[in-house]
């Protein structure tokens, strides 16, 4: 199978749009990433961390969302490869560079492969917990969302279990911190954004009802939950319901590469 025959169309955004544009786009067609373009040039991918990444940037902090505009997101987190690549070749790049597959001819974008068209179109066989990440990195419903989000950054995950009392309570996700962040910028007033920043913690933002599996769960049940319910991720416990680890795409996409 090569890629041509999984690859799916990416929704565009001009460089020149807002990252507001942006945002309100995503949630529109349901995405988490966008190809950026102009003047029928591809020029990179706007993602949820890019995003994340420049909406917390603290000498921007005083700007709405409305008044950056995308170029300044824009994220050379794929890799281009012809029509007719053999969709392990892909797999293996994917797993080596993260980000998206660009099919690309005459420099062009004809689509684009992301870990979703991989997790539909392949089969699993073993458990989730023989694949998860073990100690994944938590935190808890009163720390900061500034925290969370260095945390998203430094460790390039993309959604932290919240934990309370050795419970897992919650997940925040670099979709709930952009959109937090965009909200924030557009609400608080400049002079006022360095102290009220600090007030803004993972409990205001985080989802409470967290999707989970569970370390007997089959990989194919795994990949099948979080294609039902478009999450990149999803908490693993233990029969005691103890969080003992995070199943990501990675995880899955180094799985098909292996």
């Amino acid at each position: 199978m090569q890629v041509k025959d999984i690859m799916v169309q990416p929704h565009k955004i001009d460089k020149s749009d807002t990252i507001s544009h942006a945002l309100d786009l995503m949630e529109k067609k349901d995405t988490k990433r966008l190809l950026v373009v102009h003047d029928d040039q591809m020029l990179g991918v706007l993602t949820m961390r890019s995003l994340t990444e420049q909406l917390g940037t603290r000498k921007k902090l005083s700007k709405p969302a409305s008044s950056l505009h995308v170029a300044t997101a824009v994220s050379d987190n794929f890799v281009k490869v012809l029509p007719d690549t053999d969709i392990k070749d892909a797999l293996t790049l994917m797993k080596k560079k993260g980000g998206v597959i660009i099919v690309s001819n005459n420099g062009g974008a004809l689509g684009w492969v992301t870990p979703k068209e991989l997790m539909e179109t392949n089969h699993f066989t073993g458990f989730t917990g023989e694949i998860m990440e073990r100690s994944p990195i938590t935190v808890s419903p009163s720390d900061r969302v500034s925290h969370a989000r260095r945390l998203i950054l430094d460790n390039n995950v993309g959604r932290l279990p919240v934990i309370e009392n050795g419970k897992l309570v919650g997940i925040v996700a670099e979709e709930d911190i952009a959109s937090a962040m965009r909200a924030f910028r557009d609400l608080v007033a400049d002079n006022q954004q360095d102290s009220r920043i600090k007030n803004l913690l993972v409990g205001d933002i985080m989802t409470r009802s967290v999707i989970s599996v569970r370390t007997n769960t089959p990989i194919s049940e795994a990949v099948k939950t979080m294609l039902e319910h478009d999450v990149g991720g999803v908490p693993v416990l233990n029969l005691e319901d103890e969080l003992v680890g995070f199943l990501a795409r990675r995880n899955i996409i180094n799985t098909l590469a292996e």
